[in-house]
C-alpha cells in the first residue's frame, strides 16, 4: 500500500507542478490562483493531522502568490514522502482523530491519503476548467498519461 500511495503522491505533485507553471504562465489571477493556494494548504493541513499534529485552524483559502507555489508544492510533496516513508503496512489502518471549524472527526489513514489526492484532482479540473475558458490550453494530467510517459503499466 506504501508503494502505491507514493505513486500517487508523485503524480499529485507532478499535476499540481503542471497547472501552477499554467497559472503562472498565463498570468491567471482571481479564483485559479485562491484555489491552488487552498489545494497547497489543505495538503499541509492533512500531513499534519497524518503525524497526529494539531492542525491550526489556519485560513483555509489562503491569499498566497502563484509564483511562491512551486516552492510549497515541492516542500509539501517532500514532506508528504518523508512521512509515508516511516509507515508500517498495519499504519495504513491506524484512525486518525482530528479537528476540524465543523467538529471532531476520524478516518483511516489510508482514508485521509485517498481523499488528499482525489481534493487536488477536485480542484486541478476547476482550476483547468476557468483556465480553458480564459482560452488557455491545457496540459495532460490524466494519471493513465502520466503512468505511460513514466513507461508503466496500469
Amino acid at each position: 500500500m506504501k508503494s502505491y500511495f507514493i505513486r500517487l503522491l508523485n503524480y499529485d505533485h507532478f499535476a499540481n507542478t503542471k497547472i501552477a507553471e499554467l497559472i503562472i504562465q498565463t498570468g491567471a489571477t482571481g479564483k485559479p490562483v485562491e484555489i491552488m493556494a487552498h489545494l497547497l494548504t489543505a495538503q499541509q493541513t492533512w500531513l499534519k493531522r497524518l503525524k497526529r499534529i494539531p492542525a491550526p485552524l489556519t485560513p483555509l483559502w489562503p491569499n498566497w502568490a502563484a509564483e511562491a507555489f512551486t516552492n510549497i508544492i515541492d516542500d509539501n510533496h517532500q514532506q508528504l514522502l518523508a512521512h509515508l516513508e516511516t509507515m508500517q503496512p498495519d499504519n495504513f489502518d491506524m484512525v486518525i482523530e482530528y479537528k476540524n471549524s465543523v467538529g471532531n472527526f476520524k478516518n483511516t489513514v489510508s482514508d485521509i491519503l485517498a481523499h488528499l489526492i482525489n481534493h487536488g484532482t477536485h480542484h486541478r479540473a476547476q482550476i483547468g476548467t476557468i483556465l480553458k475558458m480564459d482560452g488557455a490550453t491545457l496540459p495532460g494530467l490524466d494519471y493513465v498519461l502520466y503512468l505511460r510517459n513514466l513507461n508503466q503499466t496500469v
